[in-house]
């Protein structure tokens, strides 16, 4: 397996130009889909998730593999069943480890022809897709946001509309306002009627040109590496002050731990301004992509923390609150979990490796948390380093355009 060893200055500057938001180009190319628009979205992320959609929408293959692409897996198994035609939709075999039985529940009570080809509740799906008509559907509000965003995206093509029931508490708020914002750029008429009901009218999209803004969650690892050196400025380009983007509250988390934000005309300039809280309480039920790269940081910065909100890490590329209690404990640090949506450090240390070689568990997040950590562990390599490409192909190189030097034993 590939492992790349780091070495990264102290002392950093750069202007990065950040990857297109893979959250925004997935969405958007399902609706852009549902409008029959011949005007593909622009600035799309280069990502795997990405390609696998582009790839997958443009050739209508009877077998769909899209590989670890948990986005366009569920994306699609709710446009397919809309959408007339007979397909099979499978993927890596974490993929197929990852369960889908809740989308397909609420796509069958909409009369969707789904049925199983291996173990009930996960991929892979054949998908008889048909117009179906639409309706009532009740689902948990503390399940991911993406089986919910699947169902919405496809509520204005059914000729009942959607109605969509959430019980309970809802996580990851902001990927729901992400998904209805995006639905009513493109025409469609969908909107909360409570507190825990989403109304969407049948009243088709409309085709429109659309750019994609640049990724909050990879600008998150810049502002752990602005944290974590001794001085660093970094330009990043192509965020935006109104984001629809969740993540963009990585902004105000990262304050809490010295760095100053400072929006521009080409999107962001951070820097170190303060020294950081000695202590982090944190809810990350809404950014839950952020929760690696803040545990990393503050366990480097001895910032001991309790975070919670964290129940979604446990099903995501890998079960991530494992894969962090273990890899930390490489680099000397003690983490404890509670209740599967806990975790805290309490400022317990053990003795680090001598030269930790982290695991990134096929997991893209893993890589891009870890690797700045190479600022306090010199001798520290990460395993599968290719795994970025899920989000952000170009990250070693900009990390190499920061001054970093990247080994390859």
């Amino acid at each position: 397996m590939a492992r790349y060893t780091l070495s990264i200055p102290t002392h950093m500057q750069a202007v990065i130009q950040l990857p297109a938001s893979k959250s925004i180009s997935n969405r958007a190319l399902i609706i852009n889909a549902l409008a029959r628009s011949a005007q593909v979205p622009s600035n799309l992320s280069d990502c795997d998730d990405t390609r696998a959609m582009v790839h997958a929408l443009e050739h209508r293959e009877d077998v769909i593999d899209i590989g670890a692409a948990g986005t366009s897996m569920r994306f699609l198994t709710a446009y397919l069943s809309a959408t007339e035609g007979t397909y099979t939709i499978t993927g890596s075999a974490r993929m197929q480890q990852r369960p889908i039985q809740v989308l397909v529940d609420a796509l069958r009570v909409l009369g969707a022809d789904i049925s199983y080809q291996k173990k009930d509740g996960y991929p892979p799906l054949l998908i008889r897709g048909t117009s179906l008509k639409g309706g009532n559907v009740s689902l948990r509000g503390n399940i991911s946001s993406q089986y919910i965003s699947a169902l919405l995206m496809i509520g204005p093509v059914l000729p009942e509309g959607l109605s969509l029931q959430l019980t309970g508490d809802i996580i990851s708020r902001p990927y729901i306002e992400l998904t209805l914002q995006l639905m009513r750029d493109f025409g469609a008429r969908a909107e909360w009627t409570s507190g825990q009901e989403i109304r969407v009218w049948a009243q088709p999209y409309r085709g429109r040109s659309f750019r994609v803004e640049s990724d909050w969650s990879a600008a998150s690892y810049w502002y752990q590496l602005a944290a974590l050196a001794e001085k660093a400025s970094f330009d990043l380009g192509g965020l935006f002050v109104n984001s629809y983007q969740g993540d963009s509250r990585g902004a105000e988390v990262f304050s809490k731990l010295g760095i100053e934000t400072v929006f521009t005309e080409k999107g962001v300039s951070i820097h170190k301004k303060s020294i950081p809280v000695t202590y982090l309480e944190e809810d990350f039920i809404d950014i839950p992509d952020l929760a690696q790269t803040v545990v990393v940081t503050c366990a480097l910065l001895d910032v001991p923390f309790r975070f919670t909100g964290l129940q979604t890490l446990r099903i995501k590329e890998t079960d991530r609150i494992h894969a962090l209690v273990t890899e930390m404990r490489k680099l000397g640090y003690i983490l404890k979990d509670e209740n599967d949506s806990v975790l805290m450090w309490d400022g317990e240390r053990c003795k680090p490796e001598a030269a930790p070689v982290i695991s990134t568990y096929e997991d893209h997040r893993m890589a891009m948390a870890f690797a700045p950590a190479a600022l306090k562990f010199p001798r520290m390599s990460i395993a599968d380093p290719l795994v970025v490409t899920k989000s952000y192909p170009g990250y070693w190189e900009d990390l190499k355009k920061a001054g970093a030097r990247i080994d390859h034993p």
